[in-house]
């Protein structure tokens, strides 16, 4: 299958999301593989799209404070979020090719089937993969993410993304 690949660091995703420290919880979009299909405005088409997202996990993380002290492990919740941060940047191509990848915005909206599988601590690299399941028009689209570890899967969801292009 031909594919059309993107990849963004630090500087272009606070380029492109509001998120800040200590809430962009991404540090590098690896690659978004997008399907050839997927080329056209239509969002509808971007089921197969793919995510790959990298962060690294320092025990100056703001959360190690209190979830624990004496045992610091990333937040579950926090795992999630990071999901949903690189499952939005599935969108990002529709956006590119419409010339418009200012305005752009996602939300989390649904998290289904969430797995956690073994404890995130520090020093830890994450993987997160998401590839788009399922597009509903082209507002919403459905997300199967996962995280791994060293090759071991440490936590899932499925994760619902609303898209929007904001006239800024």
């Amino acid at each position: 299958m031909n594919e059309v690949r993107y990849s963004l660091n630090i500087q272009a995703i606070k380029s492109l999301i509001p998120h800040r420290a200590p809430f962009l919880l991404i540090d590098r979009i690896l690659e978004i593989q997008v399907p050839e299909i997927a080329k056209s405005t239509d969002a509808t088409l971007h089921v197969g799209t793919k995510v790959i997202a990298l962060k690294n996990i320092t025990y100056n993380e703001p959360y190690f404070q209190g979830h624990f002290p004496d045992q610091p492990i990333v937040p579950g919740v926090l795992l999630i979020e990071m999901i949903a941060q690189a499952a939005g940047f599935a969108v990002y191509p529709y956006f590119k090719a419409q010339g418009d990848t200012q305005n752009f915005s996602f939300f989390l909206v649904g998290v289904d089937e969430a797995r956690f599988r073994r404890p995130v601590v520090p020093g830890d690299t994450l993987r997160i993969v998401c590839e788009v399941i399922r597009a509903r028009g082209n507002k919403l689209v459905s997300v199967q993410g996962s995280i791994q570890v060293e090759g071991y899967e440490v936590a899932e969801a499925k994760i619902l993304v609303n898209f929007s292009q904001s006239s800024q």
